[in-house]
């Protein structure tokens, strides 16, 4: 079609980005954590050449103080809002371990702790930087008209209500806006999920980051650049990190009370030795090392790692997971209902049937709708073209083409004016000739199926059916499914019940159910849940958004899903590729194995260290080592579900075209 070739596609048009290092050190986490850990090493080297100690104490407080400047603020403000949090009770030990002379041991405590809290927010900006590139679909530049009628280039960005652009054929737009002049076909199914394209005129909306067609629009901005509907869908992407699981918030709760009983038991330790007369600095160096070993930051660290690092592998594959809560939420899907149309369909359409008038032959049908179609970019006319070319039927050049959006298109093929539009009404063809047409039609479109019609030197000659394609994975997806979950995933749709049986017997849905309105749908999801499933929902349109949000979780299509759809579900397939949705419930389950391992590792690593302290005689720098040591390998095992590889395992089997 000519419209891909004028608008190629975004990521070629925009400049590459800055490089891992630098995104890396845009992040003021890991530029403190390398700073206090160059420092540490300086200190360290200092300390083996036999430096003066002024020297290499002086560069091991200064690791002290890029490392622990932002966990001591954090900390002042929780125990100001009268809590206790790990992050001041690690800082506390590290200047306690200084007090009596094992500046090296303090910090080490401070590299560690810091890297672990780099190693965090890498995994958080990694998921907000994968969803940011997959979701940019506005055009950066647009064309503002000028009050005196000259034309400017402009940064989308700086587009402001009221102002007038102009755009062209081919073009994406850029700005939510109301047409002024120009009659064009719009490709919206990146924002409505209209599978064709619609007509805009004076009057109508249009959305930024949608194709024009072949038309040329003039429009007024009538929403904020930062307002419309691509940039909300951009701001969800700034939430997802910033929420937290279940198992994270019930571990916050427990680390409150945990840290207070752990700075009672160092006061108790430190205490009661000395008031029955033991040696200061032993009894202070076994307190400090309690409170380091006794510490729960890798326990802390135990849940999030996994389950950023899943989200963001997860957006590097096309999958946007709004949440942690919805991450982990996921491994417990047992049921997946699908919408239809633009869900387990593509939105492209594709000839189903001709059905011909009386008298008339199918191919010849056939191929003078062809003919006068194959000047024009419509999906339908692209749609006919390819069936006569499929089935071998010559398709004969036309002259004096013209299309009225919105209704057809009409052509001289071998000297007979052949138009092919939507069929109107009744009254329009009162002949007898078009009796059998209008059965066709009525046939057609009560199988579900979109009716064209086709007349030749203003007889109608026929119909030609047109369905929307199977999405090519559509089948694998729900066989993976149902080994998955254990149970067959079930078809929900406002369809007739033979176009919905059709389509659920292609892609292997035995159960059905059809002729559903929006509330329809909710309320099958509500029968599903009362029958103890938890229910995973995918759709893409307005009417699935009430369903969406019934479910226990919803996934939206995100090329073709609409803006509610979009807001209104826990996760965006946002190529719309349902091989992904397999894999990104076994990605979920993973994490949560993940994160269990981890959980079973730091309090192995607590137990055995504390033990050790209590009964025997723990050196500190070894309690450092080991308790902040199990810190970084929680955190680096949850990391493990970046790697590519790991999408690769979580698919559960090959998914074939």
């Amino acid at each position: 079609m000519t419209s891909s070739t004028l608008s190629p596609p975004v990521s070629a048009t925009r400049p590459a980005g800055p490089g891992l290092v630098a995104r890396l050190w845009a992040l003021p986490e890991v530029r403190w954590a390398v700073v206090a850990t160059g420092l540490f090493a300086l200190g360290g080297a200092a300390q083996l050449l036999g430096s003066p100690p002024a020297l290499w104490w002086a560069l091991y407080l200064g690791c002290y103080a890029a490392g622990g400047w932002e966990p001591a603020r954090a900390g002042l403000r929780a125990l100001r809002a009268r809590t206790l949090d790990v992050d001041l009770l690690m800082i506390v030990a590290a200047i306690g371990a200084a007090s009596i002379g094992q500046v090296f041991d303090g910090a080490l405590l401070i590299v560690i702790f810091a890297t672990s809290g780099a190693l965090e927010a890498v995994a958080t900006a990694r998921t907000a930087d994968s969803v940011r590139a997959l979701l940019d679909l506005a055009p950066e530049r647009a064309t503002r008209l000028l009050p005196d009628g000259g034309e400017e280039v402009v940064d989308t960005a700086g587009l402001t209500v009221g102002d007038v652009i102009r755009i062209r054929p081919g073009e994406r737009i850029g700005a939510d806006a109301l047409v002024l002049d120009g009659v064009s076909d719009v490709d919206q199914a990146t924002i409505t999920g209209e599978p064709l394209p619609v007509t805009r005129a004076a009057g109508d909306e249009v959305f930024a980051g949608t194709l024009n067609g072949t038309g040329a629009l003039v429009a007024r901005v009538h929403r904020p650049v930062g307002e419309s509907v691509i940039a909300r869908i951009v701001a969800l992407v700034d939430e997802a990190s910033a929420t937290k699981a279940k198992t994270q918030l019930f571990i916050e709760k427990v680390e409150q009370r945990y840290s207070v009983a752990v700075v009672v038991a160092t006061l108790a330790l430190f205490g009661i030795p000395l008031a029955v007369g033991a040696e200061f600095q032993p009894t202070l160096l076994r307190a400090m090392t309690f409170m380091i070993v006794a510490s729960p930051c890798a326990v802390v660290l135990a849940t999030m790692p996994p389950l950023l690092s899943a989200i963001a592998l997860a957006g590097r594959n096309g999958v946007l997971v709004k949440s942690a809560v919805v991450m982990e939420r996921l491994a417990d899907t047992t049921l997946v209902a699908f919408d239809k149309t633009g869900t387990l369909t593509t939105g492209t359409p594709r000839l189903a049937g001709v059905h011909p008038a009386a008298g008339v032959d199918a191919t010849e049908l056939l191929r003078l709708a062809a003919g006068a179609e194959n000047p024009s970019e419509h999906p339908l006319a692209v749609a006919v073209v390819t069936a006569a070319r499929d089935r071998g039927v010559p398709v004969p050049p036309a002259g004096d083409f013209g299309s009225a959006p919105g209704r057809g298109v009409s052509a001289l093929v071998e000297g007979r004016r052949v138009t092919v539009g939507r069929p109107g009404p009744p009254d329009e063809r009162p002949d007898r000739d078009a009796a059998d047409v209008r059965r066709a039609v009525a046939d057609v479109q009560d199988a579900g199926h979109t009716a064209v019609v086709v007349a030749v030197d203003g007889r109608p000659w026929g119909v030609l059916a047109f369905t929307d394609r199977i999405r090519p994975r559509a089948a694998a997806t729900v066989a993976s499914l149902t080994a998955l979950t254990g149970a067959t995933p079930v078809l929900l749709t406002g369809d007739n019940p033979g176009a919905a049986r059709r389509l659920a017997a292609e892609a292997g849905i035995a159960e059905t159910h059809a002729g559903l309105l929006p509330a329809g749908k909710a309320e099958r999801v509500r029968e599903f849940q009362a029958r103890g499933q938890r229910v995973l929902l995918v759709g893409d349109g307005v009417n699935d958004a009430p369903a969406l949000a019934t479910a226990d979780l919803g996934v939206a299509m995100g090329r073709h899903g609409s803006d509610l759809a979009l807001h209104t579900a826990d996760a965006v397939l946002v190529h719309d590729d349902l091989g992904t949705l397999p894999a990104l419930i076994a990605l979920s389950r993973r994490a949560r194995r993940v994160v269990k391992a981890n959980l079973l590792i730091a309090a192995a690593f607590i137990v055995v260290l504390v033990t050790w302290d209590l009964v025997g005689d723990l050196p500190l720098p070894l309690g450092v080592a080991g308790h902040e040591g199990s810190t970084v390998i929680v955190g680096l095992n949850g990391l493990r579900l970046l790697r590519r590889s790991a999408w690769r395992r979580a698919t559960p089997t090959p998914l074939g075209d």
